[in-house]
């Protein structure tokens, strides 16, 4: 399989891996936060398949159970299970086996109330177990799913994760795990645009809200294609999402996934501060 890596913000266009994930080297471990267990597929798979390729170790961290994904009546009690097998199959043929597969278990559309260390009825969040997880697999990157309009399990998602990760960094609660930073980290769409504030800052156009492109050959988009069709319950509910698919290809014939590199505790700069005092006061 054959990737191409650009960065909208200094339009360099590379081979190296090193465009999405800086400092690529050994013993990388990348984690996709998947709000549902189809997300990741639909949003990262042409990242998962390269990180892979190029050696990484990969893991898929699913939030939600599934319990809302069936399309008949019949289908609601059984639908938790169904999803769980399609899930392994979906990503064993991406080459991610089921023991690299973490679910988090909250009901659908329910996730924002576990966000956190505690919840309101005193029960864990999802901080815990995530902090745990993170420092025992030695992740060192994460991919995060968008927040802006797409999904409130996404939003949840997204604030967990981004939150939760640097965490994991900190010589803080040191009994659940010892302290191992990640090193970078990538928002990703499943179907909706980005925030603009990443293109708004950076002087890029609104039009052209990430700042991180992964160019792929239909070899690429055949394989997530059938990986995808595992998840034969979802067929109805996702039947939009697979047709535009299509619109991911170039006019060169390969295909494009689109992501956000931001860092998730960005340090203030005090310099332009500081500038302002100098002159003014």
């Amino acid at each position: 399989m054959k990737f191409t890596y650009c960065n909208t913000d200094t339009k360099a266009v590379s081979k190296d891996i090193g465009v999405l994930f800086p400092g690529f080297g050994e013993n990388e471990v990348l984690a996709v936060m998947s709000p549902h267990d189809d997300d990741a597929i639909l949003g990262a798979g042409y990242a998962m398949l390269a990180a892979q390729q190029a050696g990484a170790e990969v893991y898929v961290v699913i939030f939600c159970r599934g319990d809302a994904g069936y399309s008949t009546v019949e289908e609601k009690a059984s639908i938790e299970e169904v999803r769980t097998r399609e899930t392994f199959d979906c990503y064993a043929r991406l080459g991610v086996p089921a023991d690299h597969i973490l679910r988090m278990n909250f009901p659908d559309f329910s996730a924002y109330g576990h966000i956190g260390w505690e919840k309101a009825d005193g029960k864990p969040g999802d901080m815990p177990r995530m902090l745990r997880f993170l420092r025992e697999k030695k992740v060192t990157r994460v991919m995060i799913p968008n927040h802006y309009h797409e999904h409130i399990d996404h939003l949840a998602t997204y604030m967990m994760a981004s939150f939760d990760v640097p965490q994991a960094g900190d010589a803080a609660l040191v009994d659940h795990g010892t302290p191992h930073a990640v090193r970078s980290t990538l928002q990703y769409s499943v179907w909706a645009d980005f925030d603009p504030e990443d293109a708004m800052v950076h002087g890029r156009s609104n039009a052209l809200r990430a700042n991180r492109i992964l160019v792929a050959t239909p070899a690429v988009e055949e394989h997530i294609d059938d990986a995808i069709r595992a998840y034969v319950s979802q067929e109805k509910i996702i039947e939009n999402l697979v047709a535009t698919r299509r619109e991911r290809q170039t006019a060169n014939g390969t295909f494009v996934e689109p992501y956000i590199a931001f860092d998730c505790r960005p340090k203030i700069n005090l310099r332009p501060y500081i500038d302002w005092v100098n002159q003014y006061l």
